[in-house]
């Protein structure tokens, strides 16, 4: 495990006591989602719920595995997290304050089940997701759009900053600009066998059917994430895949 970040939550344990994680309320209600209730029209429908309002950090993690060594990457079954998971506490660049990545789809849902939640579903991520500052639905913004596709440009070797974005109407930050997030139920995103049971070929033409069934076409960034989470696997990990939790009202 890396020392740095041992260190760094030492400190932060000597300091004080550590604030328990903000979930910020979300009002629901029908939302026109990009993938239609009823895979044609149909909005979907969404009870309250509370949203974690950052992503879990890599200093948030560490003290989970600490809590849980089964977590720990020398300790963790192949079968639940593959050989990547939080390889990258090995090297330099990792900072407290950074969203933690390469956590797979268990490991983040065991997370979640600590501070007594659960991952989001697609349709509550994106309809938080959703917001800006002062508007619950900006989608068709132009600007709201670009400042989304933007982020997609940056190269994926670069070190990722740490949290701290400006908050939305919710007081939720970084949806959108920082990582991709793990859903709870993202291998059911397109109609479809389960993603887990899919080679590559089989995503491929997977993900460009589903894709014609879509709606709002032009928000792109989003239909981006569709395919992107619906290729994954459980155990896989990835260099910019990280993740916050849920809680149901």
């Amino acid at each position: 495990m890396c020392r740095r970040l041992l260190l760094v939550l030492l400190g932060l344990l000597l300091a004080g006591p550590t604030l328990a994680a903000d979930y910020a309320p979300l009002s629901g209600g029908r939302f026109a989602s990009v993938l239609p209730a009823d895979g044609k029209a149909a909005p979907a429908s969404l009870k309250p719920f509370h949203l974690r309002t950052e992503p879990v950090t890599n200093a948030e993690f560490l003290a989970f595995v600490r809590r849980h060594p089964e977590w720990r990457r020398d300790r963790v079954p192949p079968v639940f997290a593959d050989g990547r998971y939080l390889s990258q506490w090995a090297g330099p660049d990792a900072l407290p304050r950074q969203p933690v990545t390469r956590v797979s789809w268990f490991a983040a849902q065991a997370y979640c089940e600590s501070e007594h939640a659960r991952l989001p579903t697609w349709y509550e991520w994106e309809y938080a997701a959703a917001a800006d500052a002062t508007r619950a639905d900006a989608r068709s913004d132009p600007t709201w759009r670009e400042r989304v596709l933007a982020w997609y440009a940056r190269p994926s070797n670069e070190a990722l900053p740490t949290i701290g974005g400006a908050p939305d109407l919710h007081g939720v930050r970084d949806l959108n600009g920082l990582v991709w997030e793990w859903v709870d139920d993202f291998n059911a995103l397109m109609v479809s066998s389960d993603s887990r049971e899919q080679d590559g070929a089989d995503k491929l033409g997977f993900c460009g059917a589903g894709a014609l069934g879509m709606e709002q076409k032009e928000n792109y960034a989003t239909l981006m994430r569709v395919a992107m989470l619906s290729s994954l696997e459980a155990t896989d990990t990835t260099t910019n895949l990280g993740f916050r939790c849920a809680r149901s009202d």
